[in-house]
């Protein structure tokens, strides 16, 4: 029997996931926009046989430019150059069902994945804030149910269209002068409560069929959702008994959709912090904290927790009266992580920030390279997680590290690959997922 293995995602983000990171000696402010760091990231993730990379985004500027490095280029553009400079690694892009259109959205990820061989992955959201809502007119963000739904019928006209091209339509029939067979064509013809939508797409399907489809909420909605339609949840989780819980309920709700609880993997965020000695990881975790602009974070949390300026003191615990998560129509699953980290660990507001700024809710762990594959071990063996969404806190250094001091480790305990093998694979493949049969072919009954 083949012993299951780890799955690892290079979750990508200019100088690193620390806030601080860009004012180290060794980070290029001007990393975001530069192709050659990410270039040098993406084989640095191949070199440590990670399935893919993954980019997040958003249509707004993310935070204010005093913070921390950030513009962020278009994530499709940036993986169609970064698929030239790889051979192996899955691309994954983020990119909002709430403000884009099915047919040009499914268009730009078919090219992907035919540029790329088949490397290509969705990472759907729905895109929380009133910043982002402004940039395409509207007053305000759509409700929390509002974009779930708009999600699902989205997600369900841009699998017709990667389906509108059955695999075989192109004949290629220079002798008869017929180069695709017009029967093998079947536009959508949606009319949908949000979308409308005729004709069929103007690429052939895909060597995946469609992209690998990955979700990264978990809310109630987030969770009904995925249990639909992820391959795979970038979920973000801060201990091991939260992160089993939250396992064992996604992949029950995959079963009752009728799916194969197999083919969704679940990837938590892990931040890590590495060094020779535990002292020296400390130490270096210690740098970071001591980076940071306590005025940013105060200000991002009191945006975060829907409270008024000048609420939030440093030194203080959060007030007793937070909002619920019911009445909060952005980031639901990650305002009640860390309104429940601040709890649990009774943390001040100056703590709560200090913890926030390596992973932003999710986990973070300084230690040695045996220690971070200990942890990863545990979660893995234990039903908590079937990988990682690796964040290094730095970068490049961060990557580097894990890549020449884990993955030797994690190799050697049977968990990893120690290589690709000869022959190119799609992403869908690594997964260990089938490639989806298109939903206009009937397939042969069985003799």
């Amino acid at each position: 029997m083949t012993r299951r293995r780890l799955h690892l995602n290079a979750f990508l983000m200019n100088t690193g996931h620390h806030e601080a990171s860009w004012r180290l000696p060794e980070s290029d402010p001007y990393a975001s926009v530069d192709l050659a760091h990410y270039v040098r990231l993406a084989r640095i993730a191949e070199r440590g046989t990670f399935d893919s990379l993954f980019l997040a985004d958003g249509p707004q500027l993310w935070s204010s430019v005093g913070q921390r490095p950030a513009g962020a280029l278009e994530p499709i553009t940036l993986l169609t150059a970064l698929a030239t400079a790889t051979e192996h690694i899955g691309l994954i892009a983020t990119a909002s069902t709430s403000y884009n259109s099915p047919y040009n959205l499914a268009r730009k990820f078919a090219t992907l994945d035919h540029l790329s061989g088949g490397r290509a992955g969705w990472n759907i959201v729905t895109t929380a804030g009133a910043e982002a809502a402004r940039n395409f007119g509207l007053d305000a963000e759509p409700a929390h149910a509002e974009r779930y739904a708009r999600a699902a019928e989205f997600l369900d006209v841009a699998l017709k269209l990667w389906d509108s091209w059955e695999d075989d339509t192109i004949v290629a029939d220079k002798a008869a002068g017929v180069w695709g067979d017009d029967a093998k064509i079947h536009p959508p013809r949606h009319q949908g409560r949000y979308f409308s939508v005729e004709g069929a797409l103007n690429v052939p399907r895909t060597p995946q069929g469609y992209p690998l489809l990955v979700q990264a909420g978990s809310s109630e909605d987030g969770k009904r959702f995925a249990a639909r339609y992820a391959e795979a949840v970038f979920t973000a989780q801060q201990t091991v008994e939260d992160a089993r819980a939250f396992y064992a309920d996604l992949k029950a709700r995959t079963v009752a959709a009728g799916r194969d609880a197999d083919h969704i993997k679940v990837l938590p965020g892990i931040v890590p912090v590495i060094g020779s000695t535990e002292a020296e990881a400390r130490a270096n975790e210690r740098v970071l904290e001591d980076h940071i602009v306590h005025t940013h974070g105060v200000n991002h949390l009191e945006r975060l927790l829907h409270l008024a300026p000048g609420t939030l003191e440093l030194d203080g615990p959060l007030p007793d009266d937070l909002p619920p998560e019911s009445a909060i129509e952005g980031a639901r699953s990650r305002y009640t992580l860390i309104v429940e980290l601040a709890r649990r660990d009774r943390l001040t507001v100056r703590q709560l920030i200090g913890r926030l700024g390596g992973g932003r809710g999710h986990l973070t762990f300084a230690g040695t390279p045996e220690q971070v594959a200990d942890t990863i071990e545990l979660w893995f063996e234990s039903g908590a997680a079937d990988g990682f969404n690796i964040m290094p806190a730095v970068l490049p250094s961060g990557l580097e590290a894990f890549v020449d001091h884990v993955v030797p480790i994690l190799r050697a305990r049977g968990l990893l690959r120690t290589g690709y093998g000869g022959a190119r694979r799609t992403l869908r493949e690594r997964y260990g997922l089938p490639r989806p049969a298109n939903q206009h072919v009937i397939a042969p009954a069985l003799v």
